[in-house]
């Protein structure tokens, strides 16, 4: 288990980001694909613990208030993935915030992503994604630029949705790792 170490404040007004398998929350809906939630929400009881605790750790080190931090960005920092044994389940922890969302346990920010941007916030901060455009019959690059863009724009919906309420991380949340005697 990851110990918390003095050093970076901690932060726990910031929002993890993720992808999941695309759903429709009813007839003649966008699909949802992407997912933020406040940071707190980890902390839920019914999200796998100590795990979500553990990435809750994670997600608030260092951070700014209000920042958006995707998972892939949390992956990148676990060394592209070869330390998240260490700190959790993140599959299991991000399945269980889904339906945390779907049961109204919590609030969130439920996206229906574009492709391209869907796949920048999938992939790491330095990471690039080429789509075929076939009018052009050309390779199109796209990279840190377009991801810091496509997080920009997540950034200011999410601003404009928060900024008469906070999300709700949900009721009984257990204690952060950082604060636990």
């Amino acid at each position: 288990m990851r110990q918390s170490e003095p050093g970076p404040a901690r932060n726990h007004n910031v929002y993890l980001l993720f992808a999941h398998a695309p759903y429709y929350p009813g007839p003649g809906t966008q699909e949802i694909n992407t997912t933020v939630v406040a940071a707190g929400s980890l902390l839920h009881p019914l999200v796998c613990q100590p795990d979500g605790a553990r990435i809750h750790d994670l997600l608030t080190q260092g951070r700014q208030p209000g920042e958006i931090i995707a998972l892939s960005t949390l992956t990148h920092e676990l060394g592209g993935g070869a330390d998240w044994p260490a700190v959790g389940d993140w599959e299991r922890v991000t399945t269980d915030l889904v339906q945390l969302v779907h049961s109204g346990d919590c609030d969130a920010l439920s996206l229906g992503l574009p492709s391209i941007a869907r796949a920048l916030v999938c992939s790491g901060p330095h990471s690039h994604v080429r789509a075929f455009d076939a009018a052009a019959g050309e390779f199109i690059d796209y990279g840190p630029q377009e991801r810091a863009a496509a997080l920009a724009e997540v950034g200011a919906f999410l601003a404009s949705l928060v900024a008469e309420q906070d999300l709700w991380p949900g009721d009984g949340l257990l204690t952060p790792l950082a604060r636990r005697p």
